[in-house]
């Protein structure tokens, strides 16, 4: 063969691998997924602008499990499903319970993980009963528009309640004792009480969920109507459960299985 033939074969096999390549990768569903960056161990925004966390090294499992091409923006909790409504990403990971009042914004998947709510309180509190009784008049922290509030709000009314944008700030303010108590996940707080931010308090106790409140585990939330990629992220968390790349995540955080029941 001539050496000009066999170039231009090579030439035309390397064009038809570009080729494939390049359709491929437009093949490729393209999501931007919202998350907060502020809610350890489930999803924080490192010093470096990297995104870490159970929810992000979830999200990126999915999103390779549905062969798609994501990228993560992140967004204010209290403003997160506006910005899902508006456009600015396509899914929410971030720690989000499945509630029927969000329902009514937006659609979920299944569930990915279903953790309870816990209180938190100093070490020498005299707290010794996570209810209303025992916290009536109490400063009580939270973070804004989450189960955890609605959950105060509607469990234990008598509590002074004080809002918080996001976790970091109800922490600084319990560890220098402004206020009393402070309701969260069950993990967030445990995590964080191994810190040694977390070094001034303790789990008082950990709250049965109201199904009504907690809602059904976090899921991921997308634009109503768009129950097809809801779907896809239904069968992508399945899958993940079933060969065992959800549990390998599990287990770089928890100590426990926090899928749940």
């Amino acid at each position: 063969m001539r050496i000009h033939q066999r170039l231009a074969i090579t030439a035309s096999a390397a064009f038809l691998a570009l080729s494939l390549g390049a359709a491929h990768a437009q093949d490729m569903m393209k999501l931007k997924i919202g998350t907060e960056g502020a809610y350890p161990p489930f999803n924080n925004l490192e010093a470096d602008g990297s995104l870490v966390g159970f929810d992000i090294d979830i999200a990126k499992a999915l999103c390779e499990e549905m062969k798609a091409d994501c990228e993560f923006v992140t967004q204010d909790w209290d403003g997160i499903i506006p910005a899902l409504q508006a456009g600015k990403f396509d899914a929410i990971i971030a720690s989000m319970s499945i509630t029927d009042e969000r329902k009514e914004k937006v659609d979920f998947s299944e569930k990915y993980y279903n953790t309870p709510p816990a209180i938190a309180v100093p070490k020498d509190s005299d707290i010794t009963e996570a209810t209303d009784a025992a916290l009536a008049g109490k400063a009580l922290g939270a973070q804004s528009s989450t189960t955890h509030s609605n959950y105060a709000e509607e469990k234990l009314p008598s509590t002074d309640l004080k809002l918080y944008p996001t976790p970091d700030e109800y922490k600084l303010d319990i560890a220098n004792g402004r206020i009393d108590a402070v309701i969260d996940d069950v993990i967030v707080l445990s995590e964080w009480l191994k810190t040694d931010d977390g070094a001034c308090c303790k789990i008082l106790s950990t709250l049965t969920p109201d199904p009504v409140i907690n809602g059904e585990g976090a899921g991921i939330a997308v634009r109503k109507g768009e129950t097809e990629l809801a779907d896809k992220f239904s069968a992508a968390i399945k899958a993940i459960r079933e060969n065992g790349k959800y549990k390998e995540i599990n287990d770089k955080y928890f100590d426990v299985d926090v899928y749940g029941g």
